[in-house]
């Protein structure tokens, strides 16, 4: 039978947050039910419940940075059992079928993945997401979370993690490469770890130097000020990989001038607007402009190994329940390092809206 649980939830845009129950689907055969103990706050959630991209189904729970334990399985359930460390990213489904699913790259799925939240299921209900107290899934889509990862750490793995590690692994980032990483927010505290984990040299650009000493921290060997007034001059040609993190219109142009010859720029922020760029910036010196995604759950499952096995972990502020509106505006505005994640336990003193 349905699972009921705690959750939060908006009505609409302009709503504030409230903690009503929800209905989690009745566990199949396949799946794995979840005690959720720690969920991640994601800019994408942001922009997905006010709005910002237009196709909201309300009401709505949000969250795709999911750390928990196993509380049942379904009776084909062969790879987790009740009492393990599990995490859920952004997809609970895929066709598995295409040769895109077969290869474990379910987030290119030909047929359409189905994400964590606002994404149709294959029963037509509209998915809900992990700010809440439970979570039923397909195994196929849950990852196993390292004992040396502590859930509140582990969650944002489960999207800043796989998110900024897929493009450092798939362009085979490692000792020797001079890195850059633009930008120091939910994604770019990521990346320089990762970077710096696989044995790049780390530059972290950024408009001032005000974040030098906690980029020092994660890893960076240096931090650049792109406001300078020399320097793109002064820093042309330097780097073999740039990681681009940045939500806000960039000139890219200038940005690709900073690659050395068959250098790549990997994007992974996603600003609003279409970012203008000549096609000769990539073709004089060979260079690569590449966007990605997530990985797929085999790369997801050796992003959370790699970070265990090097003693990385998202740096986090643990909020409750109640303070997730909050959080919303300090994300916004910039003013967390670097991300939130909600304790889940404290859906059990709130009560339920009427």
């Amino acid at each position: 039978m349905p699972i009921t649980v705690k959750a939060l939830q908006k009505e609409g845009p302009d709503k504030p947050f409230k903690v009503v129950e929800i209905e989690r689907r009745d566990p199949r055969p396949d799946d794995v039910v979840i005690a959720i103990k720690a969920a991640g706050i994601c800019h994408s959630d942001i922009h997905t419940i006010r709005n910002e991209w237009g196709h909201a189904h309300f009401p709505l729970t949000v969250g795709h940075e999911i750390a928990g334990v196993v509380e049942a399985v379904g009776s084909e359930v062969t790879k987790y059992q009740p009492g393990d460390r599990v995490g859920v990213g952004c997809l609970v489904n895929s066709c598995g079928n295409c040769e895109q699913c077969a290869a474990g790259e379910e987030q290119a799925c030909l047929n359409g993945s189905v994400g964590t939240y606002d994404s149709r299921y294959v029963d037509g209900t509209i998915t809900q997401g992990g700010y809440s107290q439970k979570v039923v899934v397909n195994e196929r889509f849950v990852c196993r979370i390292p004992d040396s990862l502590g859930f509140m750490a582990a969650a944002p793995l489960l999207c800043a993690g796989i998110t900024t590690y897929s493009p450092i692994a798939t362009w085979d980032v490692g000792p020797g490469d001079e890195v850059a990483v633009l930008g120091l927010g939910g994604l770019g505290h990521m990346g320089v770890q990762i970077a710096a984990a696989k044995g790049a040299e780390v530059t972290v650009l950024s408009r001032s130097l005000r974040k030098a000493d906690l980029a020092e921290k994660l890893g960076a060997t240096r931090t650049l000020a792109t406001s300078d007034e020399d320097f793109f001059r002064d820093h042309r040609g330097e780097y073999d990989f740039i990681l681009n993190t940045i939500s806000a219109p960039i000139d890219l142009k200038s940005y690709l001038k900073l690659l050395k010859p068959r250098g790549v720029m990997a994007c992974v922020g996603l600003p609003p607007e279409e970012l203008g760029l000549p096609i000769g910036s990539l073709i004089n010196g060979s260079k690569v402009l590449a966007g990605s995604s997530i990985g797929g759950i085999p790369q997801t499952q050796e992003m959370l190994d790699f970070c265990a096995e090097h003693h990385l972990g998202a740096w986090v502020e643990k909020i409750g329940v109640d303070e997730v509106d909050a959080a919303y505006d300090r994300v916004v505005a910039g003013d967390v390092r670097f991300r939130f994640v909600i304790d889940t336990a404290t859906f059990e003193d709130a009560a339920p809206a009427e």
